[in-house]
């Protein structure tokens, strides 16, 4: 018998069981990871950003957990010699019509707390960054750069030392939840659980499925980010981290420049539906699972409502020069031989049967189990704050 298992081993569901047992250290924690490693999937191929929490619509749970999130992995790097950089960046309004939302969010900031926050004018953006190109935009010195992967093994190793366990390779293919306990079947064993909690990211409406007869009323929509990188003799053309404003309609940032904390410079990503939850490349293909994606009520509303953004996204997907031209919106003096192939990732993106792409976090709790259905980013970024929250909830069950 195990008190908590939590299934999903990324940077949510390492950072929840290590607040368990930091708190209630006598609870048996058993992760269950179905990779051969921590950090598989969205952990390990997100941009590396600590975000400030400029984006979010206050009192959400993306703003406050990213908030408490932010100072709480801060100081968790700072004090287990993980490295990072508060570089800081810029967002950039390219044209005029843009000036609006950029006022929206430096206001947001500041209602966030963000009080170092400002407002540059274009003098001022060429000071920070010498060669972007814009009309006005905002410094955000909290943002920096880190690497997600490192900060997981570093959570891993604390849980280990606290008695908590991590099981890889075992993926969980059945869930029966009766009257005091889940029987949790993996592919390797069968497990007795008095709570489960549901950090599978990518697959978190279909283990949320298996914890209640009722539909969830939710789908997992994947999104694939593709990255450029900068050739190291044009790396010096970023000196921080730069930003378009982001349309308000879509829960994406659009492509930007992004220093990496082990050096060089990622430019993008695009946002493209993926052929199946974990396609990384555009060859990878899932029958089943994009047939999915194609017949969920919710997925069909979002395609027949912005179905030129999404073709404007496809061709950059397979045009270099496409991508190149919108990358020159923020910098004009890249060139298409500037880029080489980079990474991608794919975005677990929560969609509901009206068409809604859901913004903030949710968290669907039933009598033996405790879903994080919705963890897109600044998940990582929140981590630690999410896992306090996803805690709190599990300790009040004990």
């Amino acid at each position: 018998m195990t008190d908590v298992i939590i299934i999903g081993g990324g940077i949510v569901g390492l950072a929840t069981a290590l607040k368990i047992k930091q708190q209630r250290p006598s609870l048996s924690v058993v992760v269950l990871e179905k990779e051969n490693r921590v950090a598989a999937h969205q952990t390990g191929h997100n941009s590396g950003v600590i975000h400030s929490g400029l984006y979010y619509k206050p009192g959400s749970l993306k703003a406050t957990n990213c908030i408490r999130g932010y100072d709480m992995l801060v100081q968790f790097c700072e004090e287990e010699g993980v490295p990072f950089d508060l570089c800081g960046k810029i967002v950039v309004a390219t044209k005029q019509e843009e000036l609006p939302q950029l006022e929206t969010l430096y206001q947001r900031g500041l209602q966030n707390g963000l009080t170092k926050i400002a407002k540059v004018s274009v003098a001022e953006m060429r000071e920070i960054e010498p060669h972007v190109s814009g009309v006005a935009g905002i410094r955000v010195p909290y943002t920096g750069i880190v690497d997600y992967t490192a900060v997981c093994e570093k959570y891993a190793e604390k849980l280990r030392a606290l008695g908590g366990e991590i099981h890889l390779n075992e993926r969980v293919e059945q869930l029966t939840p009766g009257n005091t306990l889940t029987v949790v079947v993996t592919s390797k064993t069968t497990y007795e659980a008095k709570l489960v909690v549901n950090c599978a990211g990518l697959y978190s409406d279909k283990v949320a499925q298996m914890t209640q007869r009722e539909p969830i009323g939710l789908q997992i929509v994947p999104f694939r980010g593709e990255y450029f990188k900068l050739k190291p003799h044009r790396q010096h053309l970023v000196k921080h981290l730069i930003y378009p404003v982001p349309d308000p309609n879509f829960p994406f940032l659009g492509v930007h420049y992004t220093r990496m904390i082990g050096g060089g410079v990622e430019a993008g990503p695009n946002a493209v539906l993926a052929f199946r939850r974990e396609g990384y490349h555009k060859t990878d293909i899932n029958a089943r699972e994009l047939f999915e994606t194609l017949s969920w009520p919710g997925f069909q509303k979002v395609a027949a409502k912005y179905w030129q953004t999404g073709l404007g996204e496809m061709y950059r997907s397979f045009s270099k020069s496409a991508f190149t031209k919108a990358l020159q919106e923020l910098i004009p003096e890249i060139q298409e031989d500037d880029l080489e192939d980079g990474g991608s990732g794919v975005r677990a993106q929560a969609c509901d049967r009206t068409g809604g792409l859901l913004d903030d976090f949710s968290i669907i709790e039933t009598e033996r189990a405790i879903n994080v259905c919705n963890a897109p980013s600044p998940a990582a970024t929140s981590s630690l704050s999410i896992g306090q929250t996803v805690s709190g909830k599990v300790l009040a069950r004990f």
